[in-house]
């Protein structure tokens, strides 16, 4: 499979790929600030406002349209399924309907933080005006929820899954902190499957739709009764297996506790 940004370059009327802005990366006790200045080396897929020729009323399907490339790149580049990106960007934008996102292109709420240099904008969130990123084109917005989500140790469980565990990205961005909203997974896979985005996640892999949505669970939550020999035996592997999967070096485990199935790729 050739690469996507390539492709987006040659079929899409592209305002600048190959943007120059700075990326600067500070450490803050156990999280990785992440700081985007005004030049980088990164390339940065950039939309036109008309690259959508398809008439629709539906203003989530014509946010699909527009920025699912984008996700694609994303995806490719940092290991984020881009069903979640997009389905992200639908639900923190409004389909980019939001005030945050018309005024400010900031598609997926992200906050100042310490150590932003960009420019900002104060709206009521959680709390009343707090201090939101503002970036000069959507496609900046994505690449620094890209940026966000890699560069935090918060976030690092989620690269532990499948690429292609949408739900598990979904529950796992919550847990992590990302929202408060208590069904903010279930918003996301409801918008995933409404929309099938995870589509998009098969094509950056090259595989079908069928074999992303079959694809085996990558870890089990200890359960009340649970031990390892009674989880090896519901997933076809061996207590050594599991084991050394989780880098254990005894047979305890908790209630609650995350197991995971698959070896790191």
């Amino acid at each position: 499979m050739k690469k996507i940004g390539v492709l987006i370059c040659v079929s899409l009327f592209i305002v600048s790929c190959g943007a120059r802005k700075k990326v600067k990366t500070t450490t803050k006790k156990n999280d990785v600030e992440i700081v985007i200045e005004e030049e980088t080396n990164e390339d940065i897929i950039v939309v036109s406002e008309e690259v959508n020729p398809k008439k629709s009323n539906d203003v989530k399907q014509q946010y699909i349209d527009k920025y699912s490339k984008i996700a694609m790149e994303e995806m490719q580049l940092y290991k984020i399924p881009a069903s979640i990106t997009l389905a992200q960007g639908i639900l923190e934008s409004s389909s980019g309907k939001s005030a945050l996102s018309k005024r400010s292109n900031n598609h997926f709420g992200i906050k100042c933080h310490k150590g932003w240099k960009g420019k900002r904008t104060y709206h009521d969130d959680d709390e009343k005006g707090e201090c939101f990123r503002v970036y000069k084109h959507p496609s900046y917005s994505y690449r620094d929820h890209s940026l966000f989500l890699a560069g935090r140790k918060r976030y690092m469980d989620l690269f532990r899954l499948k690429i292609t565990n949408y739900k598990g990205w979904a529950k796992g961005l919550r847990k992590a902190g990302y929202a408060t909203d208590k069904r903010y997974p279930s918003k996301l896979i409801k918008i995933i499957e409404d929309y099938q985005l995870y589509k998009y996640d098969a094509l950056v892999l090259g595989k079908s739709v069928e074999e992303v949505k079959n694809e085996k669970v990558d870890y089990h939550i200890v359960e009340k009764g649970d031990t390892l020999y009674s989880i090896s035996r519901k997933y076809g592997l061996s207590v050594n297996e599991l084991k050394e999967i989780n880098g254990f070096t005894d047979n305890i485990i908790s209630i609650g506790q995350k197991l995971y199935l698959t070896r790191l790729n």
